[in-house]
């Protein structure tokens, strides 16, 4: 009777260092210092371990061992899907991504969407195998947010919130830039003037803003933008009550396009529509054109951010350095994980795009 053939045991690191006859440390160096090796003796290790079928050191108990994960985590307030279509995320992800790159870091995305509980927020930050996380415009009282102090890692915040111990933000001048903006649309003769906004708060809401609520906003930058165009109205005589804002609690397109129709229906009188993001005014001049209006001849329409799209469709617009906001995030948070010695707020400039979009009033027009 022959003796059934014994299954070959799995190689491990210390299997390949024990038929080099070499340490299980130089094992481990090939894969992960192999600057301490010569090149004639990581061969024979990478060798020696391929014959054998094994792939490398455990990433997971080397992470242990080291208390490194080698990642930063970046915490979105959106679903996955909007990182990868909504253009100016994705420019603040190029550039935070660069900045990882040359730090030899990795990049974990979790996005803070809403529909979670607080537990289930919670649990995802906590699972996420990261050294230290950049919050994307993320509000004070977000959960996600929570979940990540309580980690008590280093982090940076881009855009908000502000005013966190220990916790540097790199951002812009909203209110400036959209105070500015206003200030030359007034200047070019319009005095009823509209906004279309992303979402204020966590509560979905489609539809009018009570302006009366505006400071109870939990998304600082849309906030800002719109007491920006308020102060340029305020300077130039105009009741800053008498602005109409419209927002969505969803970002797209489309969802510019509605929130235009919706505001013109509520005040016709407006010649000038002023968005908060370029992805709404691109809605807002495709609506224009299915209505025949002449932009800006009736109607002018801005944006904010300076994507691409808005500069080819001449689009007047606030260009802000999205992806420079990436990189120096991910740079303060790499290069400096207690943040001693840096600004509490490092404010990026920006710069007023005069597209196609903006003119003089020429003339009223009323909805039907």
């Amino acid at each position: 009777m022959s003796r059934s053939r014994q299954p070959r045991r799995q190689a491990t690191l210390a299997s390949i260092a024990a038929e080099l006859k070499i340490s299980r440390t130089t094992v481990s160096n090939a894969y992960n210092r192999p600057d301490q090796l010569s090149a004639e003796l990581r061969e024979r290790v990478l060798e020696v371990a391929k014959r054998r079928g094994y792939a490398g050191p455990d990433p997971m108990a080397r992470s242990l061992r080291t208390r490194k994960a080698g990642a930063v985590g970046v915490l979105l307030t959106e679903a996955l899907s909007y990182s990868f279509r909504d253009p100016a995320a994705m420019s603040f992800l190029s550039g935070l991504s660069e900045a990882c790159e040359a730090a030899g870091q990795g990049l974990l995305l979790i996005p803070a969407g809403p529909g979670r509980t607080d537990d289930e927020a919670a649990q995802v930050v906590h699972r996420s195998s990261v050294d230290g996380f950049v919050v994307y415009s993320v509000p004070a009282e977000d959960p996600y947010l929570a979940a990540v102090l309580e980690r008590h890692l280093p982090v940076v915040a881009c855009d908000q919130p502000r005013g966190l111990e220990n916790t540097p933000v790199v951002g812009i001048d909203d209110r400036r830039a959209m105070r500015d903006l206003a200030a030359h649309l007034i200047e070019l003769g319009h005095r009823q003037i509209g906004m279309l906004s992303m979402r204020l708060g966590r509560e979905r809401h489609d539809g009018v803003v009570d302006l009366s609520t505006l400071e109870s906003g939990a998304f600082h930058v849309q906030r800002e933008r719109i007491r920006g165009v308020q102060d340029a109205m305020s300077a130039a005589g105009l009741a800053p009550g008498s602005l109409t804002v419209v927002e969505r609690y969803t970002h797209t397109a489309e969802d510019g396009l509605s929130a235009a129709a919706q505001i013109m229906r509520v005040n016709p009188r407006i010649t000038a529509l002023v968005c908060t993001t370029d992805v709404l005014a691109l809605g807002a001049l495709a609506w224009a054109n299915q209505m025949g209006l002449d932009v800006p001849g009736h109607l002018s329409i801005t944006g904010f951010d300076g994507i691409d799209e808005a500069i080819r469709e001449g689009l007047t617009t606030v260009r802000q350095p999205q992806k420079d906001k990436g990189r120096r995030a991910g740079e303060l948070l790499l290069a400096a994980p207690s943040h001693s010695g840096v600004p509490a707020l490092e404010t990026l400039g920006t710069q007023l795009w005069f597209g196609a979009s903006s003119g003089r009033v020429e003339s009223e027009w009323y909805a039907e």
